[in-house]
């Protein structure tokens, strides 16, 4: 797979330079025109359009590089954050904090600790705590 994707970027190569140097001639030889009235110079003359063929060539250059590249990339491999995230905390290797910022176990934790959140799960226990257990009885009988 990786000789066909080599294949496809250098024929992609090819032609996105082919491209590019009829694009140059085009230019050039439009400055070899005689003059016009216009104030513009040659080679934004808007009488000079691109070719059909040049601007065909140049996407389908673009197309081949672009699947070229697609195939030689490496497979995708599906994300398991819990398979890693367990098995980094569970790693003695990695609890121990070497450096600044390096290591240290959980690499969830700031996003479990919740800074600057409201807890609502633990205000959600302390309050059927204080119903079960602690707190007026009152309303428990109501229908």
């Amino acid at each position: 797979m990786a000789a066909i994707a080599t294949a496809i970027n250098v024929l992609g190569v090819l032609f996105l330079s082919h491209a590019a140097y009829e694009h140059s001639l085009l230019t050039s030889a439009s400055t070899s025109l005689p003059p016009t009235h216009s104030l513009l110079p040659a080679s934004l003359d808007p009488k000079i359009t691109l070719p059909l063929d040049i601007t065909l060539e140049t996407l389908f250059s673009v197309l081949l590089l672009c699947a070229g590249m697609v195939l030689s990339s490496a497979d995708l491999k599906p994300i398991q954050w819990r398979v890693w995230a367990g098995t980094l905390e569970a790693s003695q290797e990695a609890r121990e904090v070497k450096e600044v910022g390096v290591g240290g176990g959980n690499p969830y934790q700031a996003l479990e600790e919740r800074a600057g959140f409201w807890d609502v799960r633990g205000v959600g226990k302390a309050t059927r705590g204080w119903m079960d257990g602690g707190g007026d009885k009152k309303g428990k009988g109501r229908a």
